[in-house]
């Protein structure tokens, strides 16, 4: 398995957003110091839930402050972003990056309607706007005098610049929520991003992501590339001892998950909306599914129970809610230290 950070630092206050935009960048620069795999960066509007908002423009500051690790958007809301000038950015930070770049895209969220009434866009259009603008990005890194007419962009522009620095283009990976979304990837013979889910549903999944992917006619190498470019997502702590992760995490995972169902709440009493109705209890707000928790040696445990269902890395958020920069950092040391040595960890994405 590889190992990534999903910096996904909330603000609860507005009036602390620089302090905790400067510890993020902290923190992916000890990550890249430490060796991690991947930076994954995420994308929400006007609610405090992700504090730097922007993952282009947070992806091209990381691409200039660290070494070698990769940077991957888990993911970017392609309805909110213009697919050319997308194209343009992702080429730019490519060339900054030296290849480091990883473009995950998404329909957008399916849980506050604030970030498409900021943008001004119906959320029901979400979907077919994210299938158009990711044919676009890509035929304008690989085609010259490119024409485009579609039902939400009409293009013409001679020539991208710059071009990508990898060729043909940066790697493309796809955020998919529900089973028929990832089943579509495996059809395609593409990886995916899977959101958390309980290690049965993981399990059910990888199993069948793999048996559609031979079903469709793609051979052992090809299933085995994608799966090894396929990630899953979990929220993680590890202490020096059970007690002392569960004191530090357990609060914070708490605070995390009541701030942004509060959110939720909030607009529904605002406006009625509800852009995703839940018919179950979700796997991200249930801790002994989305939270690994514990020493080294209970996360080492955990982990290979998700190792062996075989995925290619982990999504791991480090920082929960208003866990101090500190409290994460000496997390991450512990886990690079005495938690990833254990597993055969792979270089390069």
């Amino acid at each position: 398995m590889k190992f990534s950070n999903f910096l996904f630092p909330a603000s609860m206050d507005a009036s602390r957003d620089q302090q905790i935009i400067s510890e993020t960048l902290r923190e992916a620069q000890l990550c890249d110091e430490l060796g991690m795999d991947m930076l994954w960066l995420a994308e929400h509007h006007f609610d405090g839930i992700c504090a730097y908002v922007d993952p282009v423009t947070f992806a091209a500051a990381l691409a200039a402050c660290t070494k070698q690790i990769h940077i991957g958007f888990a993911v970017a809301q392609m309805s909110l972003h213009h697919p050319v000038r997308m194209a343009e950015q992702m080429a730019l930070i490519d060339n900054i990056s030296k290849g480091r770049l990883i473009v995950g895209l998404g329909r957008g969220t399916a849980y506050n309607i604030y970030d498409y009434q900021g943008y001004g866009i119906d959320p029901a259009e979400a979907y077919e706007r994210l299938i158009e603008a990711e044919e676009i990005m890509i035929k304008a890194w690989t085609t010259e005098n490119y024409a485009h007419k579609g039902k939400y962009w009409d293009i013409k522009l001679p020539l991208l610049r710059p071009r990508p620095y990898t060729r043909p283009h940066p790697a493309i990976v796809r955020a998919c929520s529900s089973e028929e979304a990832m089943l579509g990837m495996a059809r395609e013979g593409r990886p995916f991003l899977m959101n958390i889910q309980s290690n049965e549903v993981t399990k059910h999944r990888m199993d069948l992501y793999r048996k559609t992917q031979r079903d469709c006619g793609f051979d052992e190498a090809t299933i085995a590339r994608n799966v090894d470019n396929t990630w899953v997502w979990r929220n993680i702590f590890v202490g020096e001892t059970d007690a002392e992760a569960e004191r530090l995490a357990l609060p914070a995972f708490e605070t995390q998950q009541a701030f942004r169902e509060a959110m939720r709440k909030k607009v529904y009493a605002e406006q009625g909306l509800l852009l995703k109705q839940e018919t179950a209890p979700a796997a991200r707000n249930q801790k002994q599914h989305s939270l690994l928790c514990g020493s080294p040696a209970t996360v080492c445990e955990a982990l290979a129970e998700i190792d062996k269902i075989g995925v290619g890395g982990l999504i791991l958020v480090f920082r929960l809610g208003p866990m101090p920069y500190e409290v994460a950092a000496n997390s991450i040391r512990l886990f690079m230290q005495k938690v990833a040595p254990q597993f055969q960890r792979k270089v390069g994405v």
